[in-house]
């Protein structure tokens, strides 16, 4: 499966476009963490707490939607963005989607 964000894949033509596929998770915050990130706000620096969980959560709505363009056949995925919303407090989506399509390598 190829991934990219933009619109089009160096080196391959589009063959047919399979539709619009999508990723999502909901995550919370853990107490403990956030003790730990509360103490970091004050000295200041990067909250690794924090950066791990989006980072996971970025890689499981990315293994979504690459499980959702597999069942429609698709060979990659162009267009994939980002977005982030709040769901309640502490908690929060990240969503990342994009556009499946069937791909040739061009001669």
């Amino acid at each position: 499966m190829i991934l990219t964000t933009q619109d089009f894949l160096a080196g391959y033509d589009i063959t047919d476009t399979l539709g619009l596929v999508k990723g999502n998770t909901i995550r919370t915050r853990h107490i403990g963490k956030d003790i730990l990130a509360f103490v970091r706000n004050i000295v200041g620096g990067e909250i690794p707490e924090y950066t791990k969980m989006m980072a996971e959560a970025r890689e499981q709505a990315i293994d979504r939607m690459i499980k959702e363009a597999e069942e429609k056949g698709a060979d990659g995925i162009v267009g994939i963005r980002f977005t982030t919303s709040t769901v309640m407090q502490g908690a929060a989506e990240l969503l990342v989607y994009g556009t499946a399509v069937k791909i040739k390598k061009k001669k």
